[in-house]
C-alpha cells in the first residue's frame, strides 16, 4: 500500500465522516456536547485542504498520516481533536519513511495509534469511548493477519471488528468524558467515537482493497 491508497483513505474518511455529520452529532447530543460530528467534519475538510495545498504532497504513507494528525490537532475543538490526531501522528511515526505499508506494517500503526489514545485519554476497553471499537479491531487484525488470512479478508476483519466494537457500547456505562456525568443514563446509547472510529477503519479497509 503506498501514498496513493493512504491519501484515498483520507479522502474516503472525510467522505463517510461528512455523510455521517448528523448522526454522529446526534449520537453526541445524548450523552456528549452535541458537536462530534460537526468537529469532525471540519477537521477532515482542513485535512483535505492541507493535503492539497501543501508545496510538496506528503510523499509516503507516514507523511500523510502525520499531516493528517497534525491538522487535527489544530483544528478540531473539543476531545476528539488531540485523540485523533494522536492517532494519526503515532500511526504515522510507526511507519517512517516507507514508501509502501504491508499489512504487518499497518497492524502496527494501528496499534501505535490505539497506544497513543489510551496514553492520551487513560480509557480501557469497556470505557464506553473509541477505545471499544479500535482496541478489538485492532486485536483481530492483528490475530488475521497471523493466521494466514488474505489482505482482503484481514482487512474487512478490521472493519467488522470495529464496527461490533461500537454496537457494543450501547450496552456501557460511559466512565471517560462528558459522557460519564450521565452514569447510568448513558447507557442504551452507542458512542460517538467508537461510531466515527468505525467510519474511519472502514474507510481504510476499503480504499486499501480498492488499492490492491
Amino acid at each position: 500500500m503506498d501514498a496513493e491508497v493512504f491519501r484515498a483513505w483520507i479522502v474516503s474518511a472525510a467522505g463517510v465522516i461528512e455523510a455521517n455529520r448528523d448522526h454522529l452529532t446526534q449520537l453526541d447530543a445524548a450523552i456528549g456536547d452535541a458537536d462530534h460530528g460537526i468537529n469532525l467534519a471540519r477537521g477532515f475538510t482542513a485535512v483535505l485542504g492541507a493535503l492539497d495545498a501543501a508545496a510538496k504532497p506528503p510523499a509516503t504513507p507516514g507523511a500523510i498520516l502525520t499531516v493528517t494528525g497534525n491538522t487535527l490537532i489544530s483544528k478540531v475543538g473539543g476531545a476528539s481533536g488531540p485523540l485523533y490526531g494522536t492517532a494519526f501522528r503515532r500511526a504515522g511515526k510507526a511507519l517512517g519513511d516507507a514508501a509502501d505499508v504491508d499489512l504487518p506494517a499497518l497492524s502496527a500503526a494501528l496499534d501505535a495509534a490505539l497506544a497513543g489514545v489510551q496514553q492520551l485519554g487513560a480509557a480501557r476497553e469497556g470505557d464506553k469511548t473509541m477505545v471499544d471499537a479500535l482496541a478489538p479491531a485492532t486485536r483481530a487484525f492483528s490475530k488475521a493477519i497471523a493466521e494466514g488470512a488474505s489482505p482482503d479478508d484481514a482487512l474487512s476483519v478490521l472493519a467488522e471488528a470495529a464496527s461490533a466494537g461500537a454496537v457494543a457500547t450501547v450496552s456501557m456505562q460511559a466512565l471517560k468524558g462528558r459522557a460519564s456525568y450521565l452514569g447510568p443514563r448513558s447507557v442504551g446509547h452507542e458512542d460517538p467515537g467508537a461510531v466515527s472510529t468505525a467510519l474511519i477503519l472502514g474507510a481504510l479497509a476499503g480504499a486499501a482493497q480498492a488499492g490492491r
